[in-house]
């Protein structure tokens, strides 16, 4: 994993990422990955709110955002990384805390479909790809819908040219050094300068940080 956030991975991630600012990147991340275009996005305050009553090395997600796709379709999405034990119920109960906090919010909304997406920083899945959708039919209208991103099965390679996916695969697995430079470096279609403006926005973050 990159090391600029392997430290309390989901507490720094939430901290340079939740803002108006910086949603540009959660959509790029999110339209890489889930291959949808956005066409409108809102942080969901839940996760802001709840994160300043928590001690700080307490993880609760990277970002929870309200999202407006083609034919004005809208999905509540997560994003969150997962260590340790009990993966199948840190997925589940994180799933369940995104999609319930909708309705702390009373501001007229629907409940939207909800998709959270996890970070492994290890192996869990049988399956040898690195990205998988995991769906588990519901009683309610949406099925739970998740997807699994396990960093030790992406295999990068600095030699092709890579797609957007790819490219945020090789910046969060971060092994070689080479390759983060290649990622940063390249200017073209795939729109790199959102995963650069994230390292810029962690190497502030580390300069900044302070012992307690």
């Amino acid at each position: 994993m990159n090391r600029k956030f392997i430290s309390k991975s989901n507490r720094v991630l939430r901290n340079v990422l939740n803002s108006e600012e910086n949603l540009d990147i959660i959509q790029d991340f999110i339209e890489s990955f889930l291959k949808m275009e956005i066409k409108e996005i809102k942080l969901n305050p839940y996760l802001q709110e709840k994160s300043k009553h928590l001690p700080a090395e307490e993880n609760f997600g990277i970002a929870d955002v309200r999202i407006k796709a083609k034919k004005q379709k809208e999905f509540n999405i997560g994003i969150q990384f997962i260590d340790g034990y009990y993966a199948q119920n840190k997925m589940l109960l994180y799933y369940a805390q995104i999609h319930s906090n909708q309705l702390a919010y009373q501001d007229g909304r629907k409940i939207a479909k909800t998709i959270t997406i996890n970070l492994l920083d290890f192996n869990y899945l049988k399956s040898q790809e690195y990205f998988n959708k995991i769906i588990i039919p519901s009683k309610t209208e949406n099925q739970i819908e998740m997807y699994v991103i396990e960093l030790p099965k992406f295999l990068s390679s600095i030699d092709k040219i890579l797609d957007r996916k790819q490219a945020w695969m090789t910046y969060l697995c971060g092994e070689k050094e080479i390759e983060i430079k290649k990622v940063l470096k390249i200017k073209n279609t795939i729109k790199n300068d959102k995963i650069r403006k994230l390292d810029d926005l962690l190497e502030k973050f580390w300069k900044s940080e302070v012992m307690e």
